[in-house]
């Protein structure tokens, strides 16, 4: 049941950023659904991978280019799933950042810890 409610509410975050950021768009609403759930399976599997290879640079800049790294693979994603398309690194940075924030809110209203 957690599963589903933490992609109910990626998938609603990810819905909303397409609505505010330019240069995110979605074709439909089967796509978010999808996005959402590669999205976490990159997170879940690629991510951690990626943070332990630049571990120097992610210290030196004191975690500042963790922002950098999932900026790139929200980009990963709108190239894996037709229908979600990002159209450049900025728009995918600011993106994920939105993300971030939206999805922790929801997270917070939604899910009792």
């Amino acid at each position: 049941m957690y599963f589903l409610v933490r992609w109910l509410i990626n998938s609603l975050a990810i819905f909303i950023v397409a609505h505010i950021v330019k240069g995110i768009e979605i074709s439909n609403t089967a796509v978010v659904l999808v996005v959402a759930l590669v999205l976490g399976i990159i997170n879940a599997f690629l991510r951690p991978i990626i943070i332990l290879v630049t571990l120097p640079i992610n210290m030196l800049t004191l975690g500042l280019f963790t922002l950098f790294i999932n900026g790139a693979l929200f980009l990963l994603v709108s190239k894996i799933v037709k229908g979600f398309v990002i159209t450049g690194f900025w728009p995918a940075f600011w993106g994920y950042i939105l993300f971030s924030m939206i999805s922790f809110f929801l997270s917070f209203m939604f899910i009792d810890s």
